[in-house]
């Protein structure tokens, strides 16, 4: 079970930026698909961003084209860098293989709070 650990959080004014990372700790490469995901309060968890290995990206309709998924196989590292922040981004964010492992694992996750 590769173990998965999540940073760079934080709170934001909106508009502004962040950039998450995902730090595992065994090799990534084998995970064709990683995928950031987040829960707002009383909301279901969702998928956000995903990429596979060779760096092919898909995101939600809620933040194309304000956020950027990639990875580094090298450093067993998943990054997604926000933009233009909305508060409506406001959620703990995790990053988990996609599809969701059947063993229930998720990371300790990191805290967005977009406000100003």
């Amino acid at each position: 079970q590769v173990q998965l650990v999540e940073s760079g959080g934080g709170l934001v004014q909106p508009g502004g930026s962040l950039r998450l990372s995902c730090a595992a700790s065994g090799s990534i490469f084998s995970i064709v698909v990683m995928g950031w995901y987040r829960q707002a309060p009383g909301k279901q968890r969702e998928l956000v961003a995903r990429v596979t290995n060779v760096g092919s990206t898909n995101y939600a309709d809620s933040v194309k084209g304000r956020f950027i998924i990639f990875r580094n196989n090298a450093k067993d590292t998943v990054y997604l860098q926000m933009n233009s922040l909305k508060p409506e981004d406001t959620a703990v964010y995790y990053c988990n293989p996609w599809p969701v492992p059947g063993n229930g694992y998720w990371g300790q996750g990191t805290q967005v709070t977009v406000s100003s």
